[in-house]
Formats: C-alpha cells, sequence, structure tokens
C-alpha cells in the first residue's frame, strides 16, 4: 500500500493511500476515524479496483491548519478535488458517516460526477439520532477557539476516546477496533491547529435535517448503493428508505448484524456488495 498525497489548489493536502489496479474506488471514513476503517475489506477489494482511502481534512495525516475555512462546501470541494485527480474523471465513490455526507454533497452539488455512488449508513437527510450528546461534543469543540484552552482540550480527547471505544462501536466487539481508535488519536494530544481547526468545523457543520436532500434526490441520475448495517443505533435504516423512494436508480442492500463500524463487523459481506455493484 503506497502513501501519496494531493494538494488541493488552495494548499490543502489531503494524504491517501493507494493499492491495487483496475477501475478507481474512493473510499471515505467516518467522523474522527482514518482511512483504517476500511482495512478489513481491503484485500478483496484491490484484486478488483485501484482502492483510494483518503484521510479527510481534520483527520489522520490530513490537512488540519487553522487558515481554512472547514465548512461544508469547502470539504466536499476538497474531496471532489482529490477524487477527480486521484481517482480519475468518472471514479467510483463510497462513503460512511461524514463520508457519505461529503460524497453526497459533492455529487448533488455538481463538484463530483461519479460513475458509482455507494452511500453507507449516515445522517442523509435526516437529523441526528443523539442531539444532546451530540450538543456536547460540540461545545467542547467550540471551546477549543479559545486561547489556552486549544492544547488541554487535545490532550483531553485522547483521555475520552480510549481504545475501547473502537469495541463498543462495533455490534461484534471486534477487538481489532481498539487500534483503530488507538491509530485515530495518536496525534491529537497536544495538538493545538488541530483543536482549533476543529472548532471551526463544529461552528460550520450543519446540524439540522437537510430536508432540501428530498428535493435534490429526484435528479441523482446515477447507479446508487445504499450499504447499510442492520444495528447500527446511530443511523436507522429509515433514512436510507425514504431516500430510495425517491432517487430515481438507487438500491438498498443490508447486512445483519452490523453495527457502525460495518466494515469491521462483517467485512465479507461489505466487500462483496462493493464487487457486485461496482463490477
Amino acid at each position: 500500500m503506497r502513501l501519496r498525497l494531493y494538494h488541493h489548489y488552495d494548499g490543502a493536502r489531503v494524504a491517501y493511500r493507494e493499492t491495487g489496479t483496475g477501475p478507481a474506488l474512493v473510499l471515505l471514513h467516518s467522523l474522527g476515524l482514518s482511512h483504517r476503517e476500511f482495512e478489513p475489506i481491503v484485500e478483496p477489494l484491490e484484486a478488483r479496483f485501484r482502492v483510494l482511502m483518503p484521510d479527510l481534512p481534520l483527520h489522520g495525516d490530513s490537512e488540519d491548519r487553522p487558515r481554512h475555512p472547514y465548512s461544508p462546501e469547502w470539504l466536499a470541494e476538497v474531496i471532489a478535488g482529490f477524487c477527480q485527480e486521484a481517482g480519475g474523471p468518472r471514479t467510483m465513490v463510497a462513503g460512511h458517516d461524514i463520508g457519505a455526507e461529503l460524497a453526497l454533497l459533492a455529487t448533488s452539488s455538481g463538484l463530483l460526477e461519479p460513475a458509482r455512488l455507494v452511500l453507507m449508513p449516515s445522517r442523509m437527510h435526516r437529523r441526528d439520532e443523539f442531539p444532546a450528546k451530540r450538543a456536547v461534543w460540540r461545545a467542547v469543540c467550540r471551546a477549543a477557539a479559545l486561547p489556552g484552552l486549544d492544547r488541554m482540550l487535545a490532550r483531553g480527547a485522547r483521555l475520552v476516546f480510549r481504545p475501547s471505544v473502537g469495541e463498543r462501536l462495533s455490534a461484534q466487539g471486534n477487538e481489532d477496533a481498539r487500534d483503530l481508535i488507538r491509530h485515530a488519536f495518536a496525534d491529537v494530544g497536544g495538538n493545538s491547529n488541530r483543536a482549533r481547526s476543529w472548532a471551526k468545523f463544529v461552528r460550520r457543520w450543519p446540524v439540522d435535517a437537510q430536508l432540501q436532500l428530498l428535493d435534490v434526490y429526484p435528479s441523482m441520475n446515477l447507479p446508487i448503493l445504499l450499504l447499510w448495517a442492520e444495528d447500527d443505533v446511530a443511523h436507522p435504516i429509515r433514512a436510507a428508505q425514504e431516500a430510495l423512494d425517491l432517487l430515481p436508480d438507487a438500491q438498498l442492500r443490508t447486512v445483519p448484524g452490523a453495527g457502525f463500524l460495518i466494515a469491521y463487523d462483517d467485512p465479507v459481506a461489505v466487500a462483496r456488495e462493493l464487487i457486485a455493484f461496482c463490477g
């Protein structure tokens, strides 16, 4: 697996891993994690695709300097630029959680025209299932904008997001998920730049339901796979079912016994569905 860098026109950098040969398939990870979220499915995919796994801005080895806006529009623009340059004009894109939201935003706004789109569990057009918990998290992140608190809160993040969180995110209690969390927060402690950038991000990321997407779905004329985990309490299947009725060329597939970390709970099923849909 090769480590590469994409440089956006405004200087933002996106670190990504590349492996395999064939049609390009971009995998966009969840909020707070890294490209390693998809490691369990890499081996079967790399035999058929050129797999590209970026660390989203604010994550892993990618851009985290406070000079950028970190708005949804900016993030979607960066991801679209990355997909077009690294994957080609008609790359296939799959995203989970915030990765799915950014892929959906970039596609629905015309910034990105993927050949095929896979949306794994995310909010879609609905609001967060746990608004109180998310409000606390947002308040803590916003406090990082205050002088003196940025470095302290960055260190505190590692204490809160311990490796054991990974097991709790897995419906199967997969112990390998501990390393996923350990890696995702390895460089967070004391990183004041990242803490201040996260403060900008949470101020700009929408918290309300994105009901305008209900009007956009009918115009999205491309093959879309809604690949949902049946036991993900953060992203109930209702969102996918509602979108399925409006998307012109979509199908819904579910993974029984899988929770938030869908690729860790059933990598065989996830890889099988991706290969069947993406060809």
